[in-house]
């Protein structure tokens, strides 16, 4: 019996009675234990300690003899996996099926054909032809759309926030929102390589270039057909009988430039109702929307807790002192200062960091000194760029808030032409961009701009004021 099929088995197995699927490293342990690997072999494969091997494999071999009610340790953990998933697999039928139709009773009328065996691991990867194939069971997939993750900055406590999401709430639609350049798809292509085990397909689209609905379904469908004997009338259909990631980017670009945040092009409407169904209807999949801003039905859903969560990403905190270590700048005590300037936002940073090493040869303390005001530089395009997409309405009130030394208490509306509702929308709007935030003062909260944007706005004003004398 083969590795992969013992592996599906026993991971089955073990999500039946614990609610969990084997981590990647309890998987790697039980592939070289069956090709008769020791633990020193382990740790080096792994990449971990012996001793850390050893833990993990006492655990594990406790977990699968409670399961299997048999003295299960390395010795002996090959035959009996066999030879207990032999008898199994071939008296009850293929075991992921089982375990589907108790994760959700759909499935059995849908799924009823289910997919064909696949010839070879070629099928089951995005790998080239002449590329060497992996032992380990992996999903299909679909990365062509996707930016290549190049570094990958610390991101520990939102990654654990999505996998908690994913793997143990089940949430079924999940967006990802923030400033320009901020980490979205870095954050979502580390994800995938922690989790993919985890999904039968994964699937990256870019909206960069936009596509209809009816488009982009299309594609979808033909992509889960892969294995189907015959094909699912509709997508929802395929997310039910497999487990599927989908990553749709730049989803602000089906939203309109010019209006309240998260409003669709008229040609793209039908996205919102696409978005409803994912997050409404049962199925075992997820989709993750990755955006400069945040959809407006997704906080409705999300206040009625339909399988919904949003994750806004901010800047790195401390953990950007790497990206000034990357770019070779010196006086290490400043580079705290440096970062809470510019927030930790990884693009901001390197381009400030170039900055730096061009004009004061990567001095971090004589760039700090020389500054009477926040240096924008390079940065100046692509707060532009975010500011463009704002409503006439939200530019007045973006200006209004820039000419605050503090943070302000919204029940005083900053401009006598709007209502108190209307005030608060454009706020609200805002946060959904991410370009005002909010700071809680006693039992009131108050909203401020953020600073980077700030400057650039009290800059523009500074030369419209000179042109003017």
């Amino acid at each position: 019996m083969e590795i992969e099929e013992v592996l599906k088995w026993t991971d089955d197995q073990v999500f039946v009675k614990t609610g969990k699927h084997l981590d990647s490293l309890q998987k790697c342990i039980l592939e070289e234990v069956w090709q008769g690997a020791k633990y020193p072999e382990i740790a080096e494969k792994c990449n971990r300690s012996e001793d850390h091997i050893k833990q993990v494999a006492r655990k594990l071999w406790k977990l699968l003899s409670e399961l299997l009610g048999e003295d299960v340790k390395k010795s002996n953990a090959r035959s009996i996996l066999e030879s207990k998933a032999v008898s199994s697999i071939y008296n009850f039928g293929n075991s992921s099926q089982i375990v589907n139709s108790k994760i959700n009773r759909s499935n059995i009328n849908i799924c009823g054909e289910k997919k064909q065996p696949l010839d070879d691991a070629q099928q089951r990867s995005h790998s080239p032809p002449d590329a060497p194939q992996s032992q380990n069971p992996s999903p299909i997939v679909d990365l062509t759309d996707a930016p290549e993750l190049t570094n990958f900055y610390d991101r520990t406590s939102e990654l654990s926030t999505l996998k908690e999401w994913i793997l143990q709430a089940r949430t079924r639609l999940i967006t990802i929102y923030g400033l320009s350049g901020i980490g979205k798809s870095s954050i979502a292509l580390k994800l995938i390589e922690e989790i993919q085990t985890e999904f039968d397909y994964i699937i990256w689209r870019s909206l960069s270039n936009p596509t209809t609905l009816s488009a982009l379904q299309t594609e979808l469908k033909q992509f889960f057909a892969r294995s189907q004997q015959n094909p699912l009338p509709a997508l929802i259909d395929y997310l039910r009988c497999d487990r599927c990631l989908v990553i749709l980017d730049d989803v602000q670009n089906i939203f309109k430039s010019g209006q309240l945040a998260g409003q669709y092009l008229a040609e793209y409407d039908d996205y919102s109702k696409f978005f409803k169904q994912i997050a409404t209807s049962s199925h075992q999949s997820c989709v993750i929307l990755l955006s400069w801003e945040k959809p407006r039905e997704v906080a409705t859903l999300e206040a009625e807790n339909r399988s919904t969560r949003t994750l806004h990403l901010k800047g790195l905190g401390e953990q950007a002192a790497e990206i000034l270590r990357e770019k070779g700048l010196t006086d290490e005590d400043n580079w705290s200062e440096l970062i809470a300037l510019y927030q930790g936002h990884p693009c901001w940073l390197k381009i400030i960091a170039s900055t730096i090493q061009d004009l004061f040869n990567g001095s971090v303390s004589l760039f700090l000194a020389e500054q009477n005001e926040i240096f924008l530089g390079d940065l100046e395009h692509i707060l532009e760029s975010q500011l463009e997409r704002l409503s006439e309405s939200e530019k007045k009130v973006s200006y209004w808030l820039a000419s605050q030394a503090e943070a302000v208490d919204i029940s005083q509306p900053g401009d006598r032409e709007l209502s108190k509702s209307e005030f608060w929308q454009i706020i609200q709007s805002l946060a959904r961009r991410g370009l005002v935030e909010k700071v809680q003062m006693g039992a009131r909260s108050h909203f401020h701009i953020n600073p980077i944007f700030k400057a650039y706005i009290q800059s523009k004003l500074n030369h419209l004021t000179e042109k003017q004398l």
